[in-house]
């Protein structure tokens, strides 16, 4: 047996029966619940940050993402199974990690693999033979084995030999009862054979779903941007709809409802004030930045792109166009708008689209609060602001309730009773009485 199948079969053998020690680069919303399943599943796992408050934080066991139960995070802190460090000389300690980084898009709707190319640099500078690393963040095609690959090639380390590489996108979606990290099925692609082999036992150990393994990373980069380009374009599909169904006097839920009754060739999506969250408005971005290489050009993603991102100036017309029904200007109305947060029953507004609507109500003079049950305080532009408490009289003042985000805990009743008008543009289930607008 020769070296690299020596290195291969040890560190199989060590997550086979989790006395491997694993490491998890980024301890935010896709980070965290790794970290935390991982060592639920009695690994040993040391979650590495930059950000020294979220160390800190994970060190004392205060958890800080929705999908996380916190008494989970403070028992395994107490018992020592998670430990958290801004300081990357404790790679060498690690028998695997997984990188969790944010890849955000520049103002050019391009990655800016900053985290990603720093991360990959620090764990190479402290890496040791028979290591396996793989990438999670959502990326463009290539990623690993054009950017990864070379920073450790560069330091003496063979893949598939010395330490081994792979792919495997994050699968996350916040506020989800029913499917979370545990039980997600889990792509995996290696560089190698051996490489895909070694991660996807690394996932068996840990997760309950179903671990598919595909030819090579760039598969599995390309799958994960095919799920979410697959929802970009659906809803875009949705919200185009809803603009011509209130041309036409038509309601678009009902019409949505309707198609979804048919058992076959269906699947309903539905409209809303434009896309949120660093998943579905961001990721098909990469795919039309790295089909420039290619020569071509995806007109598709691009389109449902342009209509998903025109939906906050919708609302903001369809306010206009209900505020001149009351007679009243835009302009120096008094408008409550129910949510920031991008979905409903989370406490996260990455690229919420509200952001957008309040920043255009603003340029208009309007007067706004922002309720929200998850959010206490958000950022607009550099101003923070603080959201406010629902109550009959903030109701009852404003010219224009705007439901934006749907949370489950709005008292919908109060709302009901009081509110002058209501812009629905999440078809709350709700028997409102005859003051509601629908997008």
């Amino acid at each position: 047996m020769n070296q690299m199948e020596q290195q291969a079969l040890e560190l199989q053998s060590k997550l086979e029966n989790k006395t491997a020690t694993i490491g998890v680069v980024g301890l935010g919303y896709v980070g965290l619940p790794l970290a935390v399943e991982k060592a639920k599943a009695g690994f040993t796992v040391i979650g590495f940050d930059v950000q020294k408050e979220k160390v800190d934080k994970v060190n004392a066991g205060e958890n800080y993402i929705g999908d996380v139960i916190p008494a989970d995070l403070e028992q395994l802190v107490k018992s020592g199974q998670l430990t958290a460090t801004a300081d990357y000389s404790f790679i060498k300690e690690v028998d695997a990690v997984a990188i969790c980084v944010p890849t955000p898009l520049d103002i050019y709707k391009q990655p800016n693999m900053d985290y990603v190319k720093s991360s990959a640099k620090a764990i190479a500078d402290h890496l040791t033979k028979g290591t396996l690393i793989v990438l999670e963040s959502t990326t463009y095609p290539g990623t690993t084995e054009e950017l990864i690959k070379p920073i450790l090639e560069a330091k003496g380390f063979k893949i598939g030999e010395d330490v081994f590489l792979a792919y495997s996108p994050e699968r996350v979606d916040p506020g989800n009862k029913h499917f979370n990290t545990k039980n997600t099925p889990k792509v995996v692609g290696g560089v190698t054979e051996n490489c895909t082999k070694i991660a996807a036992t690394m996932y068996r150990t840990v997760l309950d779903g179903d671990v598919h393994e595909v030819s090579s990373p760039a598969v599995a980069e390309m799958e994960k941007l095919l799920e979410n380009t697959f929802r970009n374009i659906n809803i875009a599909l949705a919200n185009e709809m809803a603009i011509l169904c209130n041309k036409m006097g038509i309601d678009v839920w009902e019409v949505i409802d309707a198609a979804a009754t048919k058992p076959y060739g269906f699947m309903p999506f539905y409209p809303g004030p434009g896309l949120g969250g660093h998943c579905i408005p961001i990721d098909p971005w990469y795919l039309t930045w790295k089909a420039r290489e290619y020569n071509y050009h995806t007109k598709l993603i691009e389109a449902a792109g342009e209509i998903n991102d025109s939906m906050p100036s919708f609302v903001v017309q369809r306010c206009m166009e209900i505020l001149n029904e009351q007679g009243k200007a835009l302009k120096g109305s008094k408008v409550v708008i129910l949510g920031v947060a991008y979905k409903k029953d989370i406490d996260d507004y990455r690229e919420s689209p509200i952001i957008p609507i309040l920043k255009e109500l603003r340029n208009f003079g309007v007067q706004f609060e922002v309720a929200d049950t998850q959010i206490d305080e958000f950022k607009l532009d550099n101003q923070l602001i603080k959201t406010i408490e629902l109550n009959e009289a903030c109701i009852a003042n404003a010219d224009l309730i705007i439901i934006a985000t749907d949370h489950s805990d709005f008292d919908y009743e109060l709302i009901n009773k009081n509110a002058k008008v209501i812009l629905d543009t999440r078809n709350v289930k709700f028997d409102f009485i005859n003051k509601r607008y629908k997008l």
